[in-house]
C-alpha cells in the first residue's frame, strides 16, 4: 500500500508572549480556536517545552522543574479526568494523596474541608461513573485542590455542564479565590465564565497578546455603543437619526443602538422621553460577547 506524505510546515503557536500574573488574581486567558491558549497553559504547567524564551511559575521553570511545580499547582482540563471512573472519588483521593505525600490525617482533614467547601461530601463515596457531569466536575475540582495549590490552571472547565452546573462551578472558583487566595488562570469560550469569574482578561490571537486589562475596563472602553430598550404602551413610528439605529421594533418594544461617538446617549434618551408617551426605558452596555468580538478583530495593543 502506498500513500503520500503530507508536507510538514512550521506553526508558531505562541509568539513572544509577555505577561505577569500576581498572586490572588483571577485571570481569563481567552482567544479564538487555535490562538495558542492551551499551548500556553501546557508550557506554564511543564507539559510542553518551548523552543525559545523563559517562564517562571512560583519561582520555578515549569519544563525543567516540573515535579516541584506540580506540588504547588492544580490543573483541570474540561475534557480530561484525573479520577478513575470505576473507583469512588474518595479512592482516587487516596492515590493522589500518596503521590503528594499526604499522611492519612492530613488527607482526612482536607477531604472533609473540600467536601464542605464544594458541597460534595455525599458524592465522594459514589463511583465516578455514576455521577452526573456537574457532580463529577466538583469532585475533579476537589482532586485539584487536595494538595492546596497556590495556582489553579483551568482549561475550559465548564464545557458540557448545564446552566445550573456552570453557575455553581463559577461560584466555587470565586469562593476559592476569595477565601483561600488561590490564583485562578482560566481559559474558556463561555463569555459567562469571564463575566462572573475573572477580574482581568488577557486576549490572545495568532499566538500573540492583543489585549490585557480589567474586565470592567474592557467593556467600558472598547465599545462606543449603548443599547436603549424602550417598552411601548402604544405602537409608535420611529425614524432612525444620526448615530442611532434600530435593532428591534414591535408594537410593544423598541430597541436602539446608539453610537456614542456620533451622539451622546443622553440626547437620545431626552429626545425619546419628550417625543413619545414612554413609561420607562433602560440604557445598558453591549454584552461581553460583542466586546470580545471587537477585540478579536483588533490589532495588538
Amino acid at each position: 500500500m502506498t500513500g503520500r506524505r503530507r508536507a510538514r510546515r512550521e506553526l508558531t503557536a505562541v509568539d513572544h508572549i509577555s505577561l505577569r500574573i500576581d498572586p490572588g488574581e483571577r485571570v481569563a486567558y481567552i482567544g479564538p480556536n487555535g490562538a495558542g491558549k492551551s499551548t500556553t497553559i501546557k508550557m506554564l504547567t511543564g507539559i510542553l517545552h518551548p523552543t525559545s524564551g523563559s517562564a517562571s511559575v512560583l519561582g520555578l521553570t515549569p519544563w525543567t522543574q516540573r515535579r516541584a511545580l506540580t506540588r504547588r499547582i492544580g490543573t483541570l482540563f474540561g475534557q480530561r479526568s484525573q479520577l478513575w471512573f470505576e473507583l469512588t472519588p474518595a479512592q482516587s483521593f487516596r492515590m493522589l494523596a500518596a503521590i503528594f505525600d499526604l499522611d492519612d490525617a492530613t488527607l482526612a482533614r482536607r477531604v472533609g474541608e473540600l467536601g464542605d467547601l464544594l458541597e460534595a461530601s455525599d458524592l465522594f463515596g459514589q463511583p465516578v461513573r455514576s455521577l452526573s457531569l456537574g457532580q463529577r466536575m466538583r469532585c475533579e475540582l476537589a482532586a485539584c485542590l487536595l494538595h492546596q495549590p497556590d495556582i489553579l490552571f483551568l482549561d475550559e472547565p465548564t464545557i458540557g455542564l448545564d446552566l445550573l452546573g456552570k453557575q455553581r462551578f463559577r461560584e466555587l472558583l470565586v469562593r476559592l479565590n476569595e477565601e483561600r487566595g488561590t490564583t485562578v488562570f482560566l481559559t474558556s469560550h463561555d463569555v459567562a465564565d469571564i463575566e462572573f469569574v475573572a477580574r482581568r482578561v488577557i486576549v490572545i490571537n495568532h499566538g500573540a497578546v492583543i489585549y490585557d486589562d480589567a474586565v470592567d475596563v474592557m467593556r467600558r472602553t472598547l465599545l462606543a455603543t449603548k443599547l436603549v430598550d424602550v417598552p411601548l404602551e402604544h405602537p409608535v413610528e420611529f425614524i432612525p437619526t444620526h448615530g442611532v439605529t434600530v435593532s428591534e421594533h414591535t408594537p410593544s418594544m423598541l430597541k436602539l443602538v446608539v453610537d456614542t461617538r456620533a451622539r451622546p446617549v443622553r440626547d437620545v434618551v431626552d429626545g425619546m422621553l419628550s417625543a413619545y408617551p414612554i413609561p420607562d426605558l433602560s440604557v445598558v452596555d453591549p454584552p461581553h460577547v460583542q466586546v470580545i468580538g471587537v477585540i478579536y478583530q483588533a490589532p495588538a495593543r
